[in-house]
């Protein structure tokens, strides 16, 4: 079992931007991505990438988020742009095994505790 420390969390105002990082203690995975949490609400599924870089993203954040990682570094990045109160949560790395990306949690076997963003409007 892998473990997963994320950060870089924090609260914003409305427009503003963050960048969070997910540590990884291996490198025996292929997919990563990252997931989000609102209180109420179902885990969500926001940005996915594998190992060639293919990429995918939920619809509510095309164009204003991006996944990215350091391989050798073991880290995952989310650069989160013009973030809004909606993108609110806890926001959660998780990493498995796959030959396509995937905003699903099935697909992921191993996941971190998450960090904080809270957007004010």
């Amino acid at each position: 079992e892998l473990d997963l420390v994320e950060s870089g969390g924090g609260s914003v105002q409305a427009g503003g931007s963050l960048r969070l990082s997910c540590v990884i203690s291996d490198r025996t995975y292929n997919k990563m991505a990252w997931f989000r949490q609102a209180p109420g609400k179902e885990r969500e599924g926001i940005a996915a990438i594998v190992s060639d870089g293919s990429t995918r993203y939920a619809d509510s954040v095309k164009g204003r988020f991006s996944i990215s990682e350091d391989r050798l570094a073991r880290t995952i990045f989310l650069q989160m742009n013009n973030l809004q109160p909606e993108d609110s949560g806890t926001y959660v790395c998780a990493v498995g095994y796959g030959v396509y990306s995937s905003l699903s949690p099935s697909g992921y076997n191993n996941w971190g505790q998450g960090t904080q963003v809270t957007v004010s409007a």
